[in-house]
């Protein structure tokens, strides 16, 4: 009776094994190999843009207020703005970029390539544009992870290879994993209002306006002025740090970081060699593509979005030393 006992108990010991192995494995399988880790630096630059977005907004309904319109009015354009910017940011980055949405069944090696990145990322798996362009270079836009569309052109599939291409798409969905995509969107607005405020009271005092002897006029223009500069200085060094993040994402996601340098390198050299004007059509999305596609015809590339390639490559060599443990 006893021995018969002891054997039951050695076999429910083995099926309490077997059962407790198969879900350490089916643990092992679940969990992301990535460990993604917060970029507290990152985080605090895009708190600080909100916020001085916050600040713009407040100057440009001051300045309506100074020309004479309504609360009714500053209430519908401040909401109306904030509206636009949030729920139709990436539709208006792909509509100024010509970028086309494709289907499932369209480029589905490229779907493939975004699939395995999002599993390997703990992402839902986002849109994927293409966009027509002799420009190599790929982007994401959209408010958060679950709207998130990333983009590349025609001309950098034909450019790269497949662990290239990979590490361009790991580099972009890091900006999503990241969540710095919106606040970019909408800072990128930041030159455009300051640009307006400083025009109207440009012309105002030129024409006459409302306040125009009065000194709270001269007060507000001075503001929209630092307001400008700082909003610019604070956009640039927001890109370019969360640049440096999405290189180091990638390389973590891919944990291939020699693929994404080579990748860099080919980019920027196709793109020195590509038209100024085939350059110039697509500049104004240059904060949000990987490698900017400078034309050499404006005076806003002394403030470059993006770190100089040297230094994004310098940044990805000691992640890969992270990696290796040395």
């Amino acid at each position: 009776m006893y021995l018969n006992n002891f054997l039951e108990y050695v076999e429910f010991l083995k099926f309490y094994c077997i059962i407790v192995e198969y879900f350490k494995t089916s643990l092992v399988v679940l969990v992301p190999i990535m460990k993604w880790k917060r970029d507290w630096g990152l985080t605090a630059r895009v708190w600080l843009t909100m916020f001085l977005l916050f600040i713009v907004y407040l100057v440009f309904m001051t300045v309506l207020w100074a020309f004479g319109a309504g609360l009714g009015l500053i209430v519908i354009l401040a909401v109306g703005m904030a509206f636009i910017q949030y729920f139709f940011s990436d539709k208006l980055v792909l509509w100024s970029t010509g970028s086309r949405i494709i289907a499932d069944d369209e480029y589905p090696e490229l779907h493939r390539t975004v699939e395995k990145l999002c599993k390997e990322a703990d992402l839902p798996i986002p849109k994927i544009a293409i966009m027509q362009s002799p420009v190599p270079n790929a982007f994401a836009t959209g408010r958060s992870p679950k709207h998130a569309v990333v983009a590349c052109t025609d001309s950098i599939m034909r450019l790269l290879n497949n662990d290239e291409l990979e590490a361009v798409l790991g580099h972009e969905l890091s900006h999503v994993k990241n969540r710095d995509i919106l606040t970019m969107t909408v800072a990128s607005f930041i030159a455009m209002i300051a640009s307006m405020i400083m025009q109207s009271f440009f012309f105002s005092a030129m024409f006459g306006g409302r306040n125009r002897d009065g000194g709270g006029t001269i007060i507000v223009w001075v503001v929209s002025i630092i307001v400008w500069f700082i909003a610019t200085l604070l956009m640039l060094a927001l890109s370019r740090y969360r640049e440096f993040a999405a290189d180091r994402g990638s390389a973590l996601i891919t944990r291939n970081p020699q693929a994404l340098i080579s990748a860099l390198s080919k980019i920027s050299g196709r793109i020195d060699a590509v038209p100024r004007e085939a350059k110039a059509r697509v500049q104004g999305a240059n904060a949000f593509f990987i490698i900017p596609a400078l034309s050499g015809n404006t005076i806003m590339e002394l403030f470059s979005t993006h770190p100089p390639l040297e230094k994004r490559i310098a940044n990805l060599e000691k992640v890969e030393a992270e990696l290796r443990g040395y």
